[in-house]
């Protein structure tokens, strides 16, 4: 017995809307322009008090209680994010703590394709320790996207959501991909903080704590590293792309998900998206859209599903799964 299922999700959201009619008033532009840059008609954003790992705990504590497990029964503790807590310790230490998880705890920040690199690194785990896992992706981008910056701020949202790993008979991954391209580092970053740009008066005064971001860029390459991940997950499935049930892509950028779609050759009702109603939420785009669709019960036993995320580094992802387990 070596296969796994997904056994519990849930989801936790900021109560405060921002919409596009609300930035696009700040920023001096059609509300027109900015949805039809990005498909983004509202977002959500915490409030004060509300953290990435707050988020992280509502959500995991939904998934825990649809599971019909406590913390005390989780053997390891994932929490994927690139917006942390605090430098040092991980947010997974703070998450850790308010859920009573009784095994280890760790992040992942592979930016927006943490939740997949996470779900990987779970199953891997799985393969080793018999024991239920908690994966979350959990992401407050409104906090470091400069106020003044109007690309920036008209995608991202704040959320999270997770899902509970169990062992089970069945694997239900028929294959996955990951992949990352270090060179393409510089198009999207936050400059300031670490041991390459340690803080300083200077950096806080000059706003090198803020994300900065190339679009063009971005929007070339995630085009490009997604249709490939997608590409090579399905060859090593040998699944074609119009047998996909479901496909769950990063929530980033409405004319991102179209191309990838389009370049991908995967069927236009086959895709799962909330982007219109929460933005980009990062490591929390992926698993937001799987467990509302759960919650809808739009995926059913013996489906197709492909999960496919890009993120800032460059980093990539890709897991087909038949839901449920073997058909």
């Amino acid at each position: 017995m070596s296969g796994f299922a997904i056994a519990g999700w849930g989801k936790a959201l900021p109560e405060r809307v921002v919409t596009s009619t609300e930035l696009a008033e700040r920023f001096g532009v059609d509300e027109h322009w900015v949805v039809s840059r990005c498909g983004i008609h509202e977002r959500r954003a915490v409030d004060p008090g509300q953290t990435t790992a707050s988020l992280a705990v509502d959500a995991g504590r939904a998934a825990l209680a649809k599971a019909g497990l406590t913390g005390a029964d989780i053997a390891h503790l994932i929490v994927a994010t690139a917006t942390p807590e605090q430098p040092s310790p991980a947010t997974s230490a703070f998450v850790h703590h308010e859920l009573g998880i009784g095994g280890g705890a760790m992040d992942v920040n592979s930016e927006c394709a943490g939740f997949v690199y996470g779900l990987v690194a779970a199953m891997g785990i799985l393969r080793m320790d018999r024991r239920p896992i908690l994966l979350i992706g959990s992401d407050t981008h409104t906090l470091t996207a400069n106020p003044a910056d109007r690309d920036l701020s008209i995608l991202v949202g704040d959320g999270a959501a997770a899902v509970v790993l169990v062992p089970g008979p069945d694997d239900p991954v028929l294959a996955w991909n990951l992949g990352a391209d270090g060179s393409c580092a510089d198009a999207l970053k936050v400059p300031a903080g670490g041991s390459r740009m340690p803080t300083t008066p200077e950096t806080v005064a000059q706003g090198l704590h803020f994300a900065q971001i190339k679009g063009n860029e971005i929007y070339l390459n995630a085009v490009r590293y997604t249709v490939r991940t997608v590409r090579e997950t399905l060859e090593s499935a040998k699944i074609a792309p119009a047998e996909v049930d479901h496909v769950i892509p990063h929530q980033a950028n409405i004319r991102i998900i179209n191309s990838v779609m389009q370049h991908s050759g995967l069927r236009p009702e086959s895709l799962i998206t909330n982007l219109d109603r929460y933005g980009n939420t990062a490591s929390a785009s992926i698993p937001l859209a799987l467990t509302e669709a759960l919650e809808a019960d739009r995926i059913k036993a013996g489906e197709l599903v492909l999960l496919a995320g890009f993120g800032a580094g460059m980093t990539w992802g890709s897991v087909l799964m038949r839901w449920g387990g073997a058909a």
